[in-house]
């Protein structure tokens, strides 16, 4: 009975999905987007055409002074209005190019920049690999160890006389590192060993603990010694800082301030929720004091009051005085950052860490700061924009950077008054700067999974 009843039931309707239908004709393509929401309606389509107006009456103007009136090659100003009145005279920025990108930095000698450049991005280079061990090995050691190569090579001279001793000695550290590095690399790729295991097989026989670690430091003082021995044959031309200028200065201070920032930040972040009453009353004194008044005000303490309260054998020079000054300017308002970062993890990481038997240091540097600093990524770069912006008022004070090279421009007997198109340069470039630091903000927010 139960089978005839089974095979009476009416037979059950298979669902067939109906093809989805083309948009229609008027929303194809960009066009019909533009007319679906510009000219959807009588409003918008006269709010659409003014806009377009103005936009059209503006880049008309701009590329009539900028490119097609402008003047590109001229001696002096007054040929540039003989040849063109009404266009912009490119031809002054681009004889002082050279000084507004090395400032008063002898010509023979810019190659050591360009070398000190390259150097620090080529140590930057590996951390582009997605899988790539000891990674923050890697950028640790360009923090503490690429300054006093860069500054070898800025300054000149030879070690253990216009040099110290331990700037030579750490600058054959940094240069032998940089060799290890790429060396493993490439002895890597080839199905070698790499050379932090060399003296892997003689240590086996004394040590029993941290074999690969003791030979990559034997390895890398023998690779130093080498270094130092090359580099003690060449002596380099001193070059004083006063010289140093344009935009290299600008990427010296910024660069070295963004460096310093985050740990001066976490150190303040962390002091100021202290429950040492010492601790945190002085870095909220700190924070407090240096973020109620603006830079200018503190590099102008720097500069003029810091040498009153150092001993008299005691000098320091106007660009050391100026990092000081905006490093601390920097690391205030980033503790800020950070503490609204701390404020932000649950109670629970702190519970969790307490229950596996973390201490005070370890919860912080393994489970509390790497979440903290992940959430505040937007705030973070929005303070180094900010603050590579601000490098430019260290030219009041009297340093050659960019915008001090560049209103010298205007002074030159040759073309006096010259103050316009200096500044759109400067413009131009401190935006592409900007936006490309946004655009790599937003790309580690995507890569970290920060809104997740």
């Amino acid at each position: 009975m139960d089978d005839l009843k089974v095979n009476n039931l009416p037979a059950l309707k298979k669902f067939v999905a109906s093809p989805s239908r083309p948009p229609l004709k008027s929303d194809r393509g960009l066009i019909g987007t533009i007319r679906h929401r510009c000219f959807n309606t009588i409003g918008n389509s006269l709010l659409t055409l003014c806009i377009a107006a103005v936009l059209f009456y503006l880049l008309k103007h701009m590329l009539d002074w900028a490119v097609f009136n402008a003047v590109f090659i001229a001696d002096n100003r007054r040929q540039c209005m003989e040849l063109s009145a009404e266009g912009a005279c490119w031809a002054g920025v681009i004889s002082w190019f050279n000084s507004l990108i090395y400032g008063r930095f002898p010509i023979d000698q810019q190659w050591r920049v360009n070398v000190g450049v390259l150097l620090g991005v080529i140590w930057l280079l590996p951390l582009m690999a997605q899988r790539l061990p000891l990674r923050n090995f890697i950028l640790l050691s360009w923090v503490s160890l690429y300054p006093f190569l860069g500054a070898y090579l800025f300054l000149g001279g030879r070690f253990g006389t216009e040099l110290g001793l331990v700037h030579g000695a750490v600058t054959c550290l940094a240069l032998s590192f940089l060799i290890i590095l790429y060396a493993n690399w490439l002895l890597s790729r080839l199905g070698y060993k790499g050379l932090n295991e060399l003296f892997v097989p003689l240590l086996s026989r004394w040590v029993q603990r941290r074999i690969s670690l003791l030979s990559f430091i034997l390895s890398w003082l023998l690779v130093s010694v080498l270094v130092a021995i090359s580099i003690s044959q060449v002596s380099l031309e001193p070059v004083a800082i006063e010289r140093w200028g344009g935009l290299f200065l600008t990427f010296i201070i910024a660069g070295f301030a963004i460096t310093m920032a985050i740990p001066i930040g976490v150190v303040l972040a962390l002091g100021r929720r202290s429950k040492l009453p010492v601790i945190h009353w002085l870095s909220m004194a700190v924070i407090e004091l240096v973020r109620s008044v603006p830079l200018i005000t503190v590099l102008f303490m720097a500069v003029t009051l810091l040498p009153i309260f150092l001993p008299a054998d005691v000098e320091f020079n106007k660009l050391t005085q100026v990092l000081v000054a905006v490093c601390i300017f920097a690391g205030a308002y980033m503790a800020e950052n950070i503490r609204g970062g701390l404020q932000a993890i649950p109670k629970g990481q702190y519970e969790a860490a307490e229950t596996l038997g973390l201490g005070y240091w370890r919860t912080m540097l393994l489970i509390i700061l790497p979440q903290a600093l992940k959430m505040m990524i937007p705030n973070i770069m929005t303070s180094f924009i900010s603050l590579l912006k601000d490098t430019t008022l260290v030219s009041i004070i009297g340093l050659f950077d960019i915008m001090l090279m560049a209103r010298n421009i205007a002074n030159d007997k040759d073309w006096i008054g010259l103050h316009t198109e200096p500044l759109v340069m400067i413009s131009i470039l401190f935006f592409v700067l900007c936006y490309g630091m946004s655009q790599y903000s937003l790309n580690l927010e995507k890569k970290l999974k920060v809104d997740r």
